[in-house]
């Protein structure tokens, strides 16, 4: 194990993990990230169960997370003149959370803490602006595998190529031989992400969200930096099999018109929407993105294995950043667990992760119905609900109302990860960022 040779493609979430993990036993890992840099933006996300377990595992982790919660104090449904529904407030155990999430951070925020904790380590190297070009897989399982770079960096020979690169990911395409949309199963859903100067909030810390008609929410929440976070949640028709198709055409053709498209989408809907879209068409840290799922016979080919949203994206479950952090440390554990038999490393991490993914990846009845209600009757029913649950302030009542919402909402242990004896330890250095090997 300790001579093994590992390419991490992806430097968001479950790439750092993944590195993380696998230095610890002793791997040489090189990270790559098509992006010239880190990528801090994004929305909000939450860790919970197998996250949570896995974070607590890393030293620092937490309380690094806590220092750098979104510090939302709770979610609040509004109708159109803006009155509250009712607010939901987290439950103050992060072994069980609610809607709102004791861990909640921006998944820049996420990414730089991950970065932070590995960028020194001397068994990871950090390559940015860098992508595969091609990958040679020997013909039996036990030979490695010929990398190819796009951008400059030297083909080289790895044990294990870890795809960390989204839900689209070129990596699963290349090393599986098979299409970038191949095992992508659509919701209908796509959401929208980006922050404004006006304080669309008026100083409250508790986020609200709004629904229109046609399947259109608009949420916002607040940002210790002063800004406001913009959310766009747009479910579609389920009956049209190709719904996001215009999103993704538009998507092609840049942020520029991709931003029209989404504020056509939401023109004129009512509440606090028009000044959202005015300050989404100049923020610079818009993104937006389909929501799918990810379902693959297999988490592996030969030596290329799949981590996160590349081998198992959720969907709109809430569990993808947990699913990705548990991921990594499944892989690294298992390929650890079985040193020098690489084969069945693979075999152990897919027999590990395969019942987590299935219960995880199980999208809740009516979800999108919830949160992006199609009908103005969806929408009254929806508030209405939300109000009853808020007002009772019985956390046990929501969560058997929304029952459905297992999976996000399991005690942290629910799913009993395995503690596996690593070979080595940390080897993190004290080197000063000026000693580090250069990043492209």
């Amino acid at each position: 194990m300790s001579q093994l040779k590992v390419l991490i493609v992806g430097a968001s979430i479950a790439g750092p993990t993944a590195a993380y993990w696998f230095a610890k036993a002793g791997a040489n890992v090189t990270v790559i990230e098509r992006f010239p840099k880190l990528r801090i933006n994004g929305q909000s996300i939450d860790i919970r169960t197998a996250g949570v377990t896995v974070m607590r595992k890393m030293p620092g982790m937490e309380a690094a997370v806590r220092a750098k919660t979104t510090q939302i104090e709770g979610m609040s449904f509004v109708n159109n003149n803006g009155r509250s529904c009712g607010t939901i407030r987290a439950t103050g155990d992060p072994d069980q959370q609610s809607i709102v999430s004791e861990y909640e951070i921006f998944r820049g925020d996420l990414a730089r803490i991950l970065f932070d904790l590995t960028k020194y380590n001397e068994n990871i190297n950090y390559v940015f602006g860098e992508q595969i070009a091609s990958i040679q897989q020997n013909e039996k399982d036990d030979g490695s595998v010929t990398v190819e770079f796009a951008n400059g960096l030297p083909t080289s020979a790895y044990d294990l190529v870890v795809a960390c690169d989204g839900a689209a990911s070129r990596t699963r395409a290349i090393g599986f031989g098979c299409g970038v949309r191949d095992h992508i199963k659509s919701t209908n859903a796509w959401t929208a992400y980006f922050s404004i100067e006006q304080d669309l909030l008026e100083g409250s810390k508790v986020g609200q969200a709004y629904s229109a008609a046609g399947g259109r929410t608009v949420f916002v929440g607040p940002d210790p930096s002063g800004v406001t976070r913009v959310g766009l949640m747009a479910a579609l028709p389920r009956d049209d099999r190709d719904a996001t198709l215009p999103f993704r055409e538009a998507s092609k053709q840049g942020d520029d018109v991709l931003k029209q498209h989404v504020a056509q989408h939401y023109k004129g809907i009512g509440w606090k929407t028009d000044e959202a879209v005015k300050g989404m068409m100049e923020a610079g840290d818009f993104y937006a993105g389909e929501i799918v799922q990810v379902k693959t016979p297999s988490l592996y080919k030969g030596r290329v294995v799949l981590v996160g949203d590349a081998g198992y994206a959720p969907g709109p479950t809430g569990t993808g950043t947990s699913l990705a952090i548990a991921g990594a440390y499944v892989l690294a554990g298992e390929v650890g667990k079985h040193r020098g038999d690489l084969a069945a490393g693979l075999r152990g991490y897919e027999a590990q992760m395969r019942p987590i993914i299935d219960d995880m990846q199980k999208i809740p009845p009516f979800v999108l119905d919830l949160f992006a209600p199609q009908t103005a009757w969806a929408i009254w029913l929806r508030n209405n609900i939300f109000a009853i649950i808020a007002r009772s302030r019985i956390l046990e009542l929501a969560q058997k109302l929304f029952g459905f919402f297992g999976s996000a909402f399991a005690s942290s242990d629910k799913y009993r990860l395995p503690d596996y004896e690593w070979v080595a330890e940390d080897h993190a250095s004290n080197r000063s960022p000026s000693t580090m090997r250069p990043s492209r």
